[in-house]
């Protein structure tokens, strides 16, 4: 029979005398608690900017709409599920590379507060409680240039990039893979973990009772990372594995509209299987040259971002694809709103917070001001949806600051705390 050994066994086994009380703490990591407001966060990012006399809604905070042939039309159906934030900048960052950077970080470097961590990293390492995963990052044809500043929105630290997974197959075998065996394959399969796990922490537990003070401090840390681990590969999970995502050639051009179906769906139900309470989904990257075939286009996206209003046609394009992103969106928010919740109580759309994230304003203009964002959920109960606010230039670190008060933190700014402390009182 195959023991696990706790964080708790661990700290017993080796007596309390060798490990101090912060140390405890650390490996004794308590779950997630909050009983109000949201439990989860997913974030939706679009890249190259807007094209705002087509964008922004008319009317005023409680009364607005969307129009016709605008960017946000598709939308108009879920108004009242909105908070539009309009006049929001980037504190010290301009053009693709380095919004992208910005949009979920605010450029924290070392030493600050978050320590260049992005918003679901941040949140996530307080809420991830026993999940599966941490957080999920699901890609639609991200990598095919590499990791860099300019294909890259999620931090763990600085200049330490999350690399989103742009294949389905790999997102679901990462899911639900032990879910496709046979009973006693998914025994034998486990077992084969739980060794492996075991030995591995028998032999830091027997190296750390033999190092010194800083030597110990390293191995903490890596008993951290195995637990962490074994909760993922030995999770199996509770709920039924949606249907496998058809095979699909990851950087394809004309797979796009596909891949992002199949992850927009694996997002939906990692989220209602709870083996995550944050997840990212990234469609395509800054400067990314998708080209909207399936709508009849034959320019790519980024090319599409800087025709200026003296091509009304070009203009017409951009926008089109641009609703094509919302529509997406659309689809998102409304699943959220027909899957139940796993706690058994309403739907997730009911406690997840979703961010509609931009990396720049004008995209013409290769300006970070004015630069789009939507909440989508009032966030738990906390946020009054059906409103369009007008910020008046306030910088984006309030809300990034604001979302993480949403979920309990008590950080008062976030990134460079040089652009200011403070939610958004608005919200």
């Amino acid at each position: 029979m195959i023991t696990q050994l706790t964080r708790r066994k661990f700290l017993g086994g080796i007596g309390a005398s060798m490990v101090a009380p912060s140390i405890a703490k650390m490996l004794e990591r308590p779950a997630f608690s909050q009983t109000s407001g949201p439990r989860r966060l997913l974030i939706y990012f679009t890249p190259n900017g807007t094209v705002p006399n087509r964008l922004w809604p008319t009317g005023t905070e409680s009364n607005f709409t969307f129009g016709t042939n605008n960017i946000w039309s598709p939308l108009e159906s879920i108004k009242d599920d909105l908070i539009v934030l309009k006049g929001l900048n980037f504190y010290n960052a301009d053009n693709h590379e380095a919004g992208m950077a910005a949009m979920l970080t605010n450029n924290g470097g070392y030493g600050t507060e978050t320590n260049n961590q992005s918003l679901d990293q941040y949140i996530a390492s307080y809420i991830s409680g026993d999940t599966t995963f941490p957080s999920l990052e699901f890609g639609v044809q991200t990598s095919a240039w590499g990791g860099s500043s300019q294909t890259r929105m999620c931090y763990s630290g600085p200049d330490q990039y999350v690399t989103p997974d742009d294949n389905p197959n790999n997102v679901y075998q990462r899911l639900f893979g032990d879910a496709l065996l046979s009973d006693s394959e998914a025994t034998k399969l486990r077992l084969r973990k739980q060794l492996s796990i075991d030995n591995a922490r028998a032999d830091l537990i027997d190296l750390y009772s033999r190092v010194g003070t800083e030597e110990r401090t390293k191995l903490e840390a890596h008993l951290d990372s195995l637990t962490d681990l074994e909760n993922r590969l030995l999770d199996t999970g509770t709920c039924t594995p949606i249907q496998i995502p058809e095979d699909l050639s990851t950087y394809n051009n004309d797979s796009f509209p596909l891949i992002a179906e199949a992850q927009l769906d694996l997002a939906v139900a990692a989220l209602a299987c709870d083996k995550t309470r944050v997840a990212t989904i990234q469609m395509s990257h800054t400067v990314g040259p998708t080209v909207f075939s399936w709508l009849g286009l034959s320019e790519g996206h980024h090319s599409l971002s800087h025709i200026d209003d003296s091509n009304p046609v070009g203009i017409d394009h951009y926008v089109q694809a641009e609703q094509w992103y919302a529509e997406q969106f659309l689809t998102l928010v409304n699943s959220l709103k027909t899957t139940p919740n796993p706690e058994g109580d309403g739907m997730l759309f009911d406690d997840t917070l979703v961010l509609w994230a931009q990396e720049l304003g004008d995209g013409r203009m290769h300006v970070c001001t004015d630069v789009p964002f939507l909440i989508a959920g009032s966030a738990g109960g906390l946020f009054q949806t059906g409103r369009y606010l007008e910020l008046g230039g306030q910088n984006h670190c309030h809300l990034l600051t604001s979302i993480c008060h949403a979920f309990g933190l008590s950080n008062q700014t976030f990134g460079d705390p040089a652009a200011g402390t403070g939610g958004l009182a608005s919200l």
